[in-house]
């Protein structure tokens, strides 16, 4: 495609995409959307359940002028939360019934983040899974646990065990 004319790699837009392309479109957008055009149609386009999910998102973002983020807490068993705290790292494991935490088993992760911390906390802030608006700041204090993972204060979520 880079040997093409422009008026070429136009000709060829319209005649994948049903529809002229604009006119103030450069080369390099023509050349990279026909491109993605040409994989779609050798190796197959998005899924349904992808078309659907982007039409849901598109009518959201155009009924409320935003996306809500998706849930914090949508984490596979077996993940993993590693957070420091006054010096010493506090690891939690996700499973179906709740959060494993010091060979204890609890149903909120609020309830490990109380008794780690002394005092109320969200549980998904505490691990930095989740933003709030006028929350406290959780001190950096980067201590690398043994070896295995180098935390620097938020939670690492997602590392399988």
């Amino acid at each position: 495609m880079q040997g093409k004319s422009l008026e070429a790699l136009r000709a060829q837009w319209t005649n994948l995409f049903k529809l002229e392309p604009g006119p103030s479109i450069s080369r390099d957008v023509l050349i990279r959307g026909l491109a993605w055009k040409l994989q779609e149609a050798m190796f197959g386009g998005i899924s349904k359940t992808a078309a659907r999910r982007m039409a849901q998102l598109s009518a959201e973002l155009i009924d409320h002028g935003a996306i809500k983020p998706a849930q914090a807490n949508a984490f596979k068993p077996g993940t993993r939360l590693v957070r420091e705290w006054q010096g010493r790292v506090h690891e939690v494991v996700i499973t179906e019934g709740g959060f494993i935490w010091s060979g204890s088993t609890y149903s909120s992760l609020s309830q490990v983040a109380r008794l780690i911390t002394g005092t109320r906390w969200s549980g998904p802030r505490f691990f930095g899974l989740k933003e709030g608006g006028g929350r406290a700041e959780l001190p950096p204090n980067p201590v690398p646990p043994t070896g295995r993972t180098k935390v620097s204060g938020k939670a690492l979520a997602g590392l399988p065990l």
